[in-house]
């Protein structure tokens, strides 16, 4: 059996709102106790275990309860209800400046957070060498804390919480304000600690840092476990929410996938740009493919080609010509269509993307029960070496504000195979991107 390091049963925390302070007085000394306030849930009958040794995100939109829950784990806040239990020595760094007394110096700090975690001074004496040369923050160790800045306390902090070796580290969102070189320095010791067997929980907006680092994601909406599960998955229904307001669902009805028309299909004219009818194209299956939009236009089909020959894209050095091709069922006439797709890597980062609509690329109108196919033609770039996934759009209206039809993850995956190892190191830009459309020709 497995150890658990957490152990969350039905918590509750909640809050008594009041319209103005003197309803709180009135609800105090009301002879028939008249309630004044109402109840505002933070957390709402959460329950989960955490395994040892595993390193566990937590995702939500501000206000959501997150940093609510590890407050009650690391015994800041008392739960209104229900129980929790946490084995083995806890360390955090819950918020800037947290348990840090801004009349000391960095180093009276120190100690004074180390008496907190049951440490000695000659314990925190033989700690302090490794403690300053983690936050480098050089002089200023001297220097009252008020002084610093929010770079200077998150590293002092984080430099504190892990040097004392809990047994169960937790973060909340802290380390977004420092700079990237110490991100990365923070997340290799998290590693380390994930290696030594012990337990990491953090609060991120970070989605590749969720896929990239964690185990094991929860997402908590209004108060309650909304969501969870592994990260990659969890975090493109996430995504979608948050950007559209939809939720992603994991497969394609069979009825939606069918592709019927009244008109017949649609004919790609091209030249030298991969096959020259629809029929040819040789489409991937995507039923199984997560998505999420509001439906009136469907993505049925999609393809990857070399876009001077008639071979589909497997393996590719990067800078190559290529053609991707989308089949669109149209079940609304649309005004303004806009495609696009996304290259992500194997974290789920997202390495560039091609929208027609930041192209100022025009479509005509398009009309309901139509079949059509689009082809965006663009230079592969030159990227690392690795596998990558293409996600793909089709949306309605204009780059700033637009209804999400139909988004398809990870659709067609591709992989950057470059013996001379030449790759951006830079920004990343798509050379000779063109977009082309085409309708039936009984459609005009």
């Amino acid at each position: 059996m497995t150890e658990n390091a957490v152990h969350i049963d039905n918590l509750s925390k909640i809050y008594k709102l009041y319209a103005s302070p003197s309803d709180r007085v009135k609800e105090a000394f009301h002879i028939f106790r008249k309630k004044y306030h109402h109840d505002f849930y933070a957390l709402k009958n959460i329950s989960f275990d955490i395994e040892k040794g595993k390193t566990i995100g937590i995702i939500g939109q501000n206000g959501a309860g997150k940093s609510t829950l590890l407050k009650i784990l690391t015994g800041v806040l008392t739960p209104s209800s229900g129980q929790y239990s946490v084995k083995g020595k806890v360390s955090s760094l819950l918020e800037l400046g947290a348990g840090f007394n801004p009349d000391l110096t960095g180093l009276e700090n120190v100690y004074f957070n180390g008496a907190i975690f049951g440490f000695s001074k000659q314990e925190m004496d033989e700690k302090i060498d490794k403690i300053l040369a983690f936050a480098d923050i050089g002089d200023f160790v001297n220097q009252k804390v008020r002084v610093y800045s929010s770079g200077m306390f998150v590293r002092l902090a984080f430099s504190v919480a892990v040097q004392v070796d809990p047994d169960i580290l937790i973060v909340d969102e802290a380390l977004s304000v420092g700079d990237i070189r110490f991100q990365q320095k923070c997340f290799r010791r998290m590693r380390a600690f994930r290696e030594s067997g012990k337990t990491v929980l953090f609060v991120t907006h970070d989605q590749g840092t969720v896929i990239n680092f964690c185990d094991y994601v929860y997402w908590i909406k209004d108060g309650e476990v909304f969501d969870h599960g592994i990260p990659s998955k969890v975090v493109k229904k996430y995504i979608s929410y948050m950007s559209y307001g939809m939720e992603t669902v994991d497969t394609l009805e069979e009825s939606e996938t069918e592709v019927t028309s009244q008109t017949g299909h649609a004919h790609i004219v091209t030249g030298k740009s991969g096959p020259a009818r629809s029929d040819d194209v040789d489409w991937e299956d995507i039923k199984d493919c997560s998505s999420f939009g509001e439906g009136g236009i469907k993505i049925t089909g999609i393809a990857l080609y070399h876009r001077d020959g008639h071979e589909k894209v497997n393996v590719l050095k990067g800078g190559e010509p290529v053609a991707f091709f989308m089949k669109l069922q149209v079940r609304q006439t649309i005004e303004d269509l806009g495609i696009g797709i996304s290259v992500n890597d194997h974290l789920g980062n997202t390495i560039f993307a091609i929208p027609s609509f930041a192209h100022d690329f025009n479509f005509p109108k398009v009309i309901q029960d139509t079949i059509l196919c689009c082809r965006i033609m663009f230079d592969f770039p030159e990227i690392k070496n690795g596998k990558y996934s293409v996600s793909a759009a089709v949306a309605e209206g204009n780059q700033i504000n637009h209804v999400q039809h139909h988004w398809l993850h990870d659709v067609y995956f591709v992989e950057i195979a470059n013996t001379d190892l030449k790759y951006s190191l830079g920004s990343i830009v798509v050379k000779n991107c063109e977009f082309k459309i085409s309708l039936d020709s009984e459609q005009g």
